[in-house]
């Protein structure tokens, strides 16, 4: 299938799938006109990795995901991957803690500064 049949079909536009192939996270062949050509199985490969962004894994993160993380639904987390999975959601749990300290500063700073004023 041509980059826009996969763009329809995934839900990920031409321009990321470009982008997952230059990161070496999709193989495709060319076409005589010089189109990419796309195997079927590449569909759920483009659904998994737009899953894993979303979940804040970069592309060089995901490149490091063995196979079994683009196999079977999208949903499913590999057994050799939940560690990765378990430190991004400490990485996340972490940013957080630190928005929700700035947030409180920033609120007693304008606090202080509505009782000056």
């Amino acid at each position: 299938m041509n980059i826009g049949q996969l763009s329809r079909l995934s839900g990920a536009s031409a321009r990321s799938i470009r982008h997952y192939e230059k990161a070496g996270l999709l193989v495709s062949s060319r076409q005589g006109n010089g189109y990419r050509d796309f195997g079927p199985e590449v569909v759920l490969r483009v659904q998994h990795i737009v899953r894993m962004i979303r979940l804040g894994f970069s592309l060089e993160e995901i490149a490091t995901f063995p196979a079994c993380m683009f196999t079977g639904t999208s949903n499913v987390i590999c057994p050799h991957t939940l560690a990765a999975h378990h430190e991004k959601l400490s990485d996340i749990e972490r940013q957080l803690a630190e928005l929700e300290a700035r947030r409180v500063r920033l609120v007693e700073t304008l606090g202080a500064s509505h009782k000056r004023g």
